[in-house]
């Protein structure tokens, strides 16, 4: 089984900052695709950012500018820095992340797996 564990939301200011984190563990062999999504009561849940494994990242065009996702690999974990945060960024932050793990001895299967997710709120 793969997990995912975020961390680093809470309340803060307009204009303020928050690191949020995502720790996968399991016996993980490689992860294709990490990513923070976001969703809000009754809304569809969004892509925020995303990161491959060759390094590249991928924003939603609100957060571009604002926002930095980057991997440590060897941690396997998945960062968010936010910048500027502005009310409408309130939501309910969730980790993916899709790759592949190993169940038993020379059995590898692939997974997609979310986080419980961290609640971020913008608000003065």
């Amino acid at each position: 089984q793969v997990q995912l564990v975020e961390s680093g939301g809470g309340l803060v200011q307009p204009g303020g900052s928050l690191r949020l984190s995502c720790v996968a563990s399991g016996n993980i062999f490689s992860i294709d695709i990490m990513g923070w999504y976001r969703q809000t009561p009754g809304k569809q849940r969004e892509l925020v950012a995303e990161v491959n494994k060759d390094g590249r990242a991928d924003y939603a065009d609100s957060v571009k500018g604002r926002f930095t996702v980057s991997k440590d690999n060897a941690k396997n974990t998945l960062y968010l820095q936010m910048y500027s945060l502005k009310p409408e960024d309130t939501a309910v932050y969730l980790c993916n992340a899709e790759g592949v793990y190993v169940p038993g001895p020379s059995y590898y299967k692939s997974f997609n797996e979310w986080g419980q997710g961290t609640q971020v709120t913008v608000s003065s």
